[in-house]
């Protein structure tokens, strides 16, 4: 029997896109990359050249400070590009598939030596989980205190993370991620989502956004305290696990194309790292005024046409960008498409029922953080998170340790990030402070 919690404070943002439950196959992509900037912690080296033939599961960057952290090659193929920015800092590799054999091979990883916390590492899931605090890939020499696997995503538009057909996968992955902890595996679920497990503790939750970040999870369940450590993954992290288990790599991965630009929003089957113009062809009428968000609209990365989708490899949206909006009196307009969670325009009127055609415009500007309590609505964590942000600002190790800074990741601020009324970027300055910390204390 199932544990259920409901999550009171938060915000379902009514934005039109929503996909369907159709999923097809991923036929454009002809490009692949990883970038090693999304999996933060490890200091990331490689030896590879453009031109070196790889095969899906070959080794792309490995850990300075650990060999056997790896992040891998999706795909069969050739190297087509290692981009670099500042101080020949690598941005990404991408990889030109090679569509005889795109998908791994068996005997690329069952057959490398070690325990299976070796395999994993090697095999670059590993780097698919996070560890909190510090919400980094976890330190292959610490013990969790528990593991945390999110079976559900209740962001903005967001689609399954798994299928009826990966529910032996799961329990397998569960199995295997159990024997890392001396603590407990939960497994959080979405009310009525129907999962069971024989390995786990199924906790079921219901409620706005963010019920489904695996952040508010862990402080309704079992909250993490100075000196603490926990491990969290999705659920299509976990099966990839399970399969691994029985030697066989698997780097696929349902992504939701959705948003109220895109013709059809539905699922789309594809391998991590796939090309944006390979999955969007033919699901977007024209480009021109358009952002390409890879991930949700509130945490996601703005990507172009010849990007790539980035870690967790789920969603994929397309919004205007509202540049060229044309709206009588503006902002002091009182037309009902206008949304507004203060109930500054009339939209309440109409209710949240009928999904609003977002864009990307900002339409305030930043000043002085307002002590208004506005966060604490979206904010589902016993937490001050307005003195927290100060504390972090301050770089005040005591008083962030005592808001409780070792609990939250930056996605927990995403939503009161999108209800501040001093439009601050509440995200990357918990980034910074988590970071701050991490540099401070190790």
């Amino acid at each position: 029997m199932s544990e259920k919690i409901r999550i009171k404070r938060g915000l379902d943002i009514p934005l039109a896109g929503k996909p369907s439950n159709e999923v097809t196959m991923d036929s454009g992509s002809k490009l692949f990359a990883i970038f090693p900037d999304d999996f933060p912690g490890p200091v990331w080296k490689t030896s590879r050249k453009v031109g070196d033939k790889v095969e899906a599961g070959d080794i792309l960057f490995f850990d300075k400070n650990s060999e056997s952290l790896s992040l891998v090659a999706p795909v069969r193929g050739e190297i087509k590009e290692i981009n670099r920015g500042e101080r020949r800092h690598i941005n990404f590799i991408s990889i030109e598939v090679d569509f005889s054999n795109p998908k791994a091979s068996v005997s690329t990883l069952s057959e490398s030596s070690g325990d299976f916390k070796d395999k994993l590492q090697r095999s670059g899931l590993w780097s698919m989980m996070r560890q909190r605090p510090y919400d980094i890939v976890p330190e292959p020499d610490k013990q969790p205190r528990d593991i945390f696997v999110t079976a559900f995503d209740s962001a903005p538009l967001s689609g399954e993370i798994i299928t009826s057909d990966d529910h032996e996968w799961l329990e397998k992955g569960l199995a295997e991620l159990a024997k890392l902890t001396p603590g407990k595996v939960y497994l959080d679920i979405r009310y009525g989502q129907g999962l069971t497990s024989n390995v786990a503790i199924v906790t079921e939750f219901e409620g706005p956004h963010p019920a489904g970040n695996v952040g508010p999870q862990i402080a309704a369940i079992k909250p993490v305290n100075k000196g603490e450590t926990v491990w969290t993954l999705d659920a299509r992290t976990a099966v990839r696990i399970g399969k691994l288990s029985e030697g066989i790599p698997d780097y696929e991965t349902l992504v939701a194309v959705t948003g109220p630009e895109v013709n059809n929003p539905h699922l789309v089957k594809t391998i991590v790292g796939a090309s944006i113009e390979g999955i969007l062809k033919g699901l977007v009428d024209d480009f021109a005024g358009k952002r390409i968000i890879s991930g949700n609209v509130l945490t996601g990365e703005k990507v172009g046409l010849d990007g790539f989708i980035r870690y967790p490899y789920r969603q994929i949206t397309v919004i205007p960008e509202g540049d060229d909006a044309d709206e009588f009196m503006g902002w002091a307009s009182m037309s009902p498409e206008k949304f507004s969670v203060k109930r500054t325009f009339p939209a309440f009127i109409r209710g949240l029922s009928k999904p609003f055609n977002f864009d990307a415009r900002v339409k305030g500007g930043k000043r002085a953080m307002i002590l208004s309590g506005e966060y604490d609505k979206v904010f589902p964590f016993d937490i001050y998170p307005e003195y927290l942000l100060k504390a972090i600002m301050a770089k005040d190790i005591d008083r962030m340790e005592k808001l409780g800074i070792y609990e939250v990741a930056p996605e927990d601020f995403a939503l009161p990030e999108f209800v501040d009324t001093s439009k601050q970027e509440l995200q990357k300055t918990v980034k910074e402070g988590l970071d701050y910390l991490r540099k401070e204390l190790s």
